[in-house]
């Protein structure tokens, strides 16, 4: 990549990564705290872990499409302030009902597509791989980082101190907004035909597999954590103190695995082949983690496959909507898919938490096998993207 491009790069990763610690450091922790919160059941307790993703579904393609239209910059930093907002409202809340209100606060700064369609806008179709990765990188470490904070700083300022830093952490991330990411391409003209745009996206069924995939890859991951943290604490006898401990290693050892699956993937013309091992992965490592709840080193075993697809899955999914989707709709096409993601989450969590309370952990486990197969089936048409051609002089 060029200068710019590492610029671009670098700048948006810094930003997404920086969003993501806070959301992701209630992610192993909030599962016990709510467990003391009044009247708060294993459902509610999942709707809140997963009403962020409702409103960022249905808020991603409006972002998206107006992104296109008045540019990706005043978006992002509407966004982040809206984020901020529903951050602040959780860390005063006092109960589950106004946790989920925070939470959907939250999702409604739906930025996720527009950054994806910046980064996409900046570098160039042969690049946009390597781009992606650092993101997914960023996004990766990010997770490792937050995983590994989120029980240590649970013991210094508790859950709600968790969502006053996330307000500290998405209002620090406006001005590299405005500084440090290059400006965006000249912004189109704008044109109607919103929902045309919209159909031609949900027109395509390579486009439609890939939107069903990051669907159930969210749902996946927002229903184990429902689970996880809880079967850790209570069926394992960890402390959640020292549950990093635990996601440390799962999260370092994953991140070495995708590495190298990547470099197969796009240095050798492997791509399908990699990808549909990596689903294949995530429905066997579901799967082990229904005996490897009887065992720390079950469990640590089972999630270290489960992360190491994820985080395949996580960097591929967005370089491939990018590189199918044309760039006349590539706003609306990143829109879509981020609606899918953030959806996902949103019925991962719901269904999780529901499936929890009433068939436990082993019914958790085995309903996101049992989906990671069906995305297996579904993802099995999928054809490897034809590299766009250039315009003279791009490079």
């Amino acid at each position: 990549m060029n200068a710019l491009e590492w610029r671009a790069t670098g700048g948006l990763a810094a930003i997404y990564a920086a969003r993501m610690l806070g959301l992701f450091m209630i992610l192993p922790v909030f599962a016990l705290y709510a467990q003391d919160l009044p009247t708060a059941t294993p459902f509610q307790v999942g709707l809140a872990l997963g009403i962020y993703g409702l409103t960022q579904a249905l808020l991603q393609i409006p972002f998206g499409m107006a992104s296109d239209r008045v540019g990706r910059k005043p978006m992002i930093v509407f966004g982040l302030l809206v984020f901020a907002a529903g951050s602040a409202l959780a860390a005063v809340a006092d109960n589950i009902h106004w946790i989920i209100a925070g939470r959907a606060l939250q999702g409604a700064g739906a930025i996720a597509a527009v950054t994806n369609a910046l980064l996409a806008d900046l570098t160039r179709e042969r690049q946009r791989t390597t781009a992606m990765l650092v993101l997914g990188i960023g996004i990766g470490a990010s997770f490792t980082l937050a995983l590994m904070l989120g029980p240590v700083l649970d013991r210094w300022i508790g859950v709600p101190g968790i969502f006053g830093l996330t307000v500290v952490l998405a209002l620090a991330c406006i001005p590299l907004v405005i500084w440090v990411v290059p400006p965006a391409p000249a912004k189109r003209a704008a044109h109607a035909g919103i929902l045309r745009d919209i159909r031609r996206v949900v027109a395509d069924g390579q486009l439609l597999r890939l939107d069903a995939g990051i669907f159930i890859l969210h749902a996946i991951l927002t229903a184990l954590f429902v689970v996880v943290p809880v079967t850790l604490a209570d069926d394992l006898g960890v402390a959640k103190g020292h549950h990093w401990m635990i996601y440390l290693p799962v999260m370092l050892g994953s991140l070495a695995l995708t590495m190298p699956l990547m470099r197969l993937a796009e240095g050798r013309g492997h791509t399908r082949a990699v990808f549909l091992g990596a689903v294949a992965l995530l429905a066997m490592a579901a799967a082990a983690l229904i005996w490897g709840q009887g065992s720390v080193a079950g469990m640590v075993a089972a999630l270290l496959a489960f992360f190491g697809a994820f985080n395949l899955l996580e960097a591929t999914l967005p370089s491939l909507v990018s590189r199918v989707c044309d760039t006349s709709v590539r706003g609306a096409g990143l829109g879509v898919y981020s609606a899918s993601q953030f959806f996902g989450a949103f019925v991962g969590g719901a269904a999780g938490g529901l499936t929890f309370q009433h068939l436990g952990a082993t019914g958790v486990f085995g309903g996101s096998a049992l989906l990671a197969v069906i995305w297996l089936i579904v993802a099995w048409g999928l054809r490897p993207p034809v590299a766009q051609q250039l315009p003279a002089g791009a490079d």
